[in-house]
């Protein structure tokens, strides 16, 4: 199968055409896939009306094992009864609209901090694959940021500072920044996890700014410190020439690095409108 990959951003994002997700099966297409995420970070393709079951299948041949502990699972069953697949939308285990009041809601407000996807898990997240199933007309767009080009655009006396620093990743956290409470229970099973402020992706041996709104504290360091540090990091990577705005289609499947990227979700006006979309996230492991 012949692929061609049109760049969307100066650093990283790339469209990919020519193809057929659910049949692709050979290695040849899954290997230049991967080459192409090694690239670009963030592929991006269109018309791809995957089932629930074709999705998981392509993100288990693509990327093997599957990440099953997200940080709703803690608050509520899966609607979908698979762990594996989470539920990125506006609307109940019926279908319903979720009231502004309602739980659920207030924690998906998160989804509107930047950050990385089960950075606060041990493995973490590598590659998440986003199908949209229902987009509103506008709005509702997500924004990624090149941690790689953020990395990069740094002097060297702050990567000489970096380097060796462990950060602990709390989902607890992010979402105290925004007012919502956990219980005791759901603390207990969301304790976070430890991870290296600079990574070195495997692959293509680039380094990387493993930061987000997860980033809780810097290991060692007083907290007040170190969240400043955190802070000062985040702006620098979230400046204009780092940042892809993509503006969502019905069957777009989005696939990017968690290693290599941050992503965001931004606000839609009318909340009265449905908007669905479901996420697959394999594990960073060997």
């Amino acid at each position: 199968m012949s692929l061609t990959f049109r760049q969307l951003h100066p650093h990283f994002v790339a469209e990919v055409s020519a193809i057929d997700l659910p049949h692709v099966h050979d290695r040849e297409t899954l290997e230049a896939l991967r080459a192409g995420m090694d690239t670009y970070a963030v592929l991006v393709f269109r018309d791809q009306p995957l089932s629930n079951d074709e999705h998981l299948a392509f993100a288990q041949r693509f990327d093997g094992q599957l990440h099953t502990k997200t940080g709703i699972s803690a608050l509520q069953k899966n609607r979908f009864g698979n762990e594996a697949l989470a539920d990125v939308s506006n609307v109940d285990e019926h279908g319903n609209l979720l009231i502004p009041g309602d739980r659920r809601r207030m924690y998906g407000l998160g989804n509107r901090l930047w950050h990385t996807d089960a950075s606060f898990q041990d493995p973490a997240g590598r590659y998440s694959m986003l199908s949209a199933k229902v987009v509103p007309a506008s709005g509702a767009d997500t924004e990624f940021a090149d941690m790689r080009a953020a990395y990069d655009a740094l002097p060297a006396e702050m990567k000489a500072q970096l380097e060796g620093l462990q950060v602990h990743h709390s989902i607890a956290h992010s979402r105290q920044i925004l007012g919502f409470e956990f219980s005791q229970q759901e603390q207990e099973t969301l304790k976070g996890a430890i991870h290296p402020l600079i990574r070195t992706l495997p692959r293509s041996q680039r380094k990387s700014l493993y930061v987000a709104s997860h980033a809780s504290r810097i290991i060692d360091w007083p907290i007040p410190e170190g969240r400043l540090l955190l802070r000062d990091l985040m702006e620098h990577a979230t400046q204009p020439q780092f940042v892809y705005r993509h503006e969502w289609r019905d069957h777009d499947l989005v696939i990017w690095d968690n290693r290599a990227t941050m992503h965001r979700a931004r606000p839609f006006a009318d909340t009265t409108v449905r908007r669905e979309l479901r996420r697959v996230t394999t594990l960073d492991i060997v």
